[in-house]
């Protein structure tokens, strides 16, 4: 069964602290308005981003078990923790809440990492997820005012920050944001 759109909002809002639940209207409102720019669909990028962060509170443990459980990116267990809840995200918004849509579920999966061969609605979803009205960081004001310019220029300027400040605090970075980075700069040189 899947849900209406004020089930679906509520069900997901009481999963999370009501700080996040505002970030995530920050994230529905900002699709629609890259939906609408980009020519997708305002309702599936809303479904998408209603959804996005559905399991980023669940206990890391549980989070962990649907991975192994349910034959999910096991590579993703080497990496830090923060990006599991988008793998797991896409798996519940499918199981429990009967979203059978791939692009929908494919923006939830790599709103965090992104990918090479992102969907138009898979760069709405994490550049909204980047530059919602809540966001605060150091560079967010380019990343928005790339975004109206092009997906793929505001998505290089985001990876380029996020894998910034990971070389500065001397993390490890997911390989797949890598990837999906070069993919993007390999779009933008064909483009010019």
């Amino acid at each position: 069964m899947e849900y209406s759109r004020e089930a679906l909002m509520e069900a997901v809002s009481a999963q999370m602290p009501a700080k996040r639940w505002q970030h995530t209207l920050g994230v529905m409102a900002t699709s629609v308005e890259l939906a609408e720019r980009y020519g997708a669909d305002p309702a599936v990028a809303e479904t998408a981003a209603i959804l996005h962060d559905v399991a980023k509170y669940w206990p890391v443990d549980k989070q962990r078990a649907i991975i192994e459980e349910n034959g999910l990116s096991a590579e993703l267990l080497l990496y830090d923790k923060s990006l599991w809840h988008a793998e797991v995200g896409a798996f519940v918004a499918e199981r429990d809440y009967g979203i059978t849509n791939p692009e929908v579920l494919g923006a939830i999966r790599y709103h965090t990492s992104g990918r090479v061969g992102m969907t138009k609605l898979e760069k709405i979803v994490c550049l909204a997820d980047y530059i919602e009205p809540g966001r605060s960081f150091p560079g967010v004001e380019e990343i928005r005012r790339l975004a109206r310019v092009s997906l793929e220029e505001g998505l290089v300027t985001g990876f380029d920050s996020t894998i910034s400040l990971l070389v500065q605090k001397r993390q490890i970075i997911f390989p797949l944001t890598v990837l999906s980075r070069n993919d993007l700069v390999r779009i933008l040189e064909e483009k010019s």
